[in-house]
């Protein structure tokens, strides 16, 4: 149990630092290598995953934006006041 919550905890610091990792597709090129006809590594399509970056967000990072977005949508909510409906 202390090696799982030990885990857990340097994975969230991991996402707090670096919240971007290498694209695994494109192993951080951000375009697929193709060969050309001399079998020379020439420049192919770009890669869809990463939006030809390279970088693709992290999964505990995603879920962090997530968490974060959602309980400012709640405060949100919870400071506008209520409308009144007009009387007739």
């Amino acid at each position: 149990m202390p090696l799982l919550l030990l885990l857990t905890v340097g994975y969230l610091a991991l996402c707090l630092a670096s919240p971007f990792k290498r694209c695994p597709r494109c192993n951080g090129i951000g375009h697929q290598l193709k060969t050309d006809r001399k079998g020379r590594p020439t420049r192919g399509k770009p890669c869809r995953h990463c939006d030809t970056t390279g970088l693709r967000i992290r999964y505990g990072r995603h879920l962090l934006n997530l968490a974060r977005t959602r309980r400012n949508a709640a405060i949100r909510a919870d400071r506008t006041p209520a409308r009144r409906t007009p009387r007739a």
